[in-house]
């Protein structure tokens, strides 16, 4: 699946793959998209971020418009959910810094109304029980 949002002269793309019951997202908008920061998440575990280097000792800083998504999906997970984010506008103004929560939030609603109405039934992994051993 695939959603989109533009305001402000820029857009905001959310990818949106599904590998089994897991949930691989890929946000990326603006003049040069990249991967700047990577969020994981469950349904039951903390949401946690790691940035990349960006430029003169810095961060990227689009993870927390994929920690605006995680958030919002996060109760309707069937499984384990990445979401890459990497959003850059070439001289962003005040303005279109503002805007982007907002497309986060549409891109994050538009996601939620998909998973409530996709049915999530990849088969469950089988494994072998303590007392079994592989021949």
């Amino acid at each position: 699946m695939k959603f989109s949002v533009e305001k402000e002269n820029y857009s905001m793309t959310a990818d949106v793959q599904v590998i089994g019951n897991d949930i691989l997202v890929v946000l990326t908008g603006g003049d040069t998209p990249h991967i700047g920061a990577v969020t994981t998440l469950t349904a039951d575990s903390d949401i946690q971020t790691i940035k990349y280097p960006s430029h003169d000792g810095r961060f990227h800083k689009d993870g927390v418009l994929g920690e605006r998504i995680a958030k919002m999906i996060q109760p309707e997970l069937p499984g384990n959910c990445t979401i890459t984010s990497g959003i850059h506008v070439n001289h962003i103004s005040k303005k279109q810094i503002m805007v982007s929560d907002s497309m986060a939030r549409y891109l994050g609603s538009q996601i939620l109304d998909w998973m409530k109405k996709t049915e999530f039934n990849a088969a469950k992994p089988i494994y072998y029980s303590k007392n079994e051993q592989p021949k």
